[in-house]
């Protein structure tokens, strides 16, 4: 069966919910924002070391074809359900009126804490890149106590420009579209056209390089595709602004879609014209700066249009923690307003001037800054925490495609729907999703010890104990999704199944 496209507000009543925020968003808005927190040149800059070790070019290229092919499928499944429940609180409630309260508890856990450990890791990894930036204007050493003074003005600048409202959001996840395209423009034509000497197409498609101190190549090959998995995250963030996007049926299914699928692309085309230009190997893994891109941009281009390129990708990083707290935002204010998170009555609070969830925003940047103060002391435990991020919101994806396709003909689809493909799909969705959650807790470098230690499966184990304790504890009692509307309204609704 599938539900015609009905009018927004109408959807969210019959689902449960009543209308408040702002729905300022259109479908290229909430394509972009998807887009940005997806986020090539944060993503691939950030982790372009790491994949330079573990496997090196060819693992990094192929790696990103296939797990971008991958993840489109996890993307299409999702979009899916997206279709049938276009609102904030998205995979959890998905969860919930799939699989029932226990499954979308668990489920809420997943997302939230991965979205709030993707806002540290993305802000934090900001701070690095100005950092070296600031390193190579002025000099200034990017110590500890910088860095982390840096990320929490960052946050304090991504929390003032998401109180301004929705459509402010909106306007800046648009303009991010054009500032990645043109930014990865502008950096591989800058590689491409001035350095005298490139890579030969041998070295970009097939080098294979190892400095993990595993010698199975074939584990770390399959390590390398990481560096895509980890950067294909966050698209949940149109399902999130869905309440706040007009004909969210539909637009929320395909800005989910549509933002994998031209990240995909342009992330090839970044990463190929990153690895034609570099000029020295070891030297790029072993940057002074500790930031392998701008070591290359360094080699290949100088300083000062080092300098510039560096900007260009600081500003797109900061897009992206933008998009990021928006969608985080949107997740604590609807986990609030179904009474699963402590003091629920507080952040699901809306703003009467913008309908922002103000409290909600300042909780989406205080807990980051907390996750990060580790890193004063020891950069392993802050990868421990922020690994919360891969491994929480990377499960919460496949729960509720998982719970479709057990769900068979009882699931009543949205307007956008897969049709024929959509048990293939999601079990392909479903079967990758399970196999890169086990890559993700695997150690990386070896030996291990505890500073090379994968804290991945620690975090796992902890976002499983915390969901368990809350349900046990609070959770069986406080939290809960509305009815599927009235008596009549289900009626009514039936009317529009076709």
């Amino acid at each position: 069966m599938t539900r015609r496209a009905l009018n927004d507000d109408d959807t969210l009543r019959r689902l449960g919910y009543r209308p408040e925020l702002a729905r300022r968003m259109g479908p290229f808005g909430n394509f972009a924002l998807s887009f940005s927190i997806i986020s090539v040149l944060s993503g691939c800059m950030t982790l372009f070391g790491f994949g330079l070790t573990t496997g090196g070019p060819a693992v990094m290229l192929w790696g990103w074809a296939f797990v971008g092919l991958m993840v489109l499928a996890v993307g299409a499944a999702l979009a899916e359900v997206t279709s049938a429940y276009p609102v904030s609180g998205a995979l959890y409630f998905m969860a919930s009126k799939l699989g029932g309260p226990r499954w979308g508890y668990v489920t809420g856990w997943f997302n939230l804490l991965g979205l709030l450990g993707g806002m540290a890791g993305g802000c934090y990894g900001t701070a690095l890149f100005t950092g070296a930036w600031l390193n190579l204007q002025w000099g200034i050493a990017p110590t500890p106590e910088r860095t982390l003074g840096i990320f929490a003005a960052i946050l304090l600048l991504l929390a003032t420009l998401n109180l301004f409202g929705v459509r402010l959001v909106s306007i800046l996840n648009s303009i991010s579209v054009w500032w990645h395209l043109a930014g990865v423009a502008a950096i591989v034509g800058a590689l491409v056209l001035v350095p005298s000497h490139h890579q030969s197409a041998a070295f970009v498609f097939g080098e294979f390089s190892n400095g993990t101190g595993w010698s199975n190549p074939l584990y770390v090959g399959l390590l390398g595709l990481l560096l895509a998995q980890y950067t294909f995250s966050g698209y949940d963030a149109s399902a999130h602004l869905s309440e706040e996007t007009n004909h969210a049926q539909i637009s929320a299914a395909r800005g989910i879609v549509r933002s994998i699928f031209w990240s995909w692309v342009v992330g090839f085309v970044l990463l190929a014209g990153m690895l034609f230009a570099i000029q020295d190997y070891a030297g790029t893994v072993g940057s002074a700066t500790g930031v392998p891109p701008a070591q290359i941009f360094l080699d290949a281009l100088g300083p000062t249009a080092a300098k510039a390129l560096l900007l260009v990708v600081i500003v797109a990083q900061l897009f992206c923690a933008n998009a990021g707290l928006a969608s985080a935002s949107r997740m604590v204010f609807a986990f609030s307003r179904d009474n699963a998170l402590p003091l629920s009555n507080m952040w699901k609070r809306l703003s009467a001037r913008t309908k922002t969830p103000v409290a909600a925003v300042w909780l989406s940047v205080a807990v980051p800054f907390v996750l990060a103060l580790p890193s004063l002391h020891s950069a392993t435990a802050y990868t421990a925490i922020v690994s919360i991020n891969v491994i929480g919101i990377t499960p919460a994806y496949a729960i509720p495609v998982y719970l479709r396709l057990r769900a068979g003909r009882h699931f009543v689809r949205g307007p956008w729907h897969l049709g024929s493909w959509s048990k293939p799909i999601g079990w392909i969705a479903v079967i990758w999703v399970g196999f890169v959650t086990v890559l993700f807790c695997l150690p990386a470098v070896s030996p291990v010890t505890v500073d090379t230690f994968n804290y991945a499966p620690v975090a796992l184990l902890s976002v499983l104990a915390l969901a368990a304790v809350l349900w046990s504890t609070r959770g069986h009692r406080s939290y809960g999704i509305p009815e599927y509307g009235t008596a009549a309204e289900r009626d009514d609704m039936a009317e529009n199944v076709v």
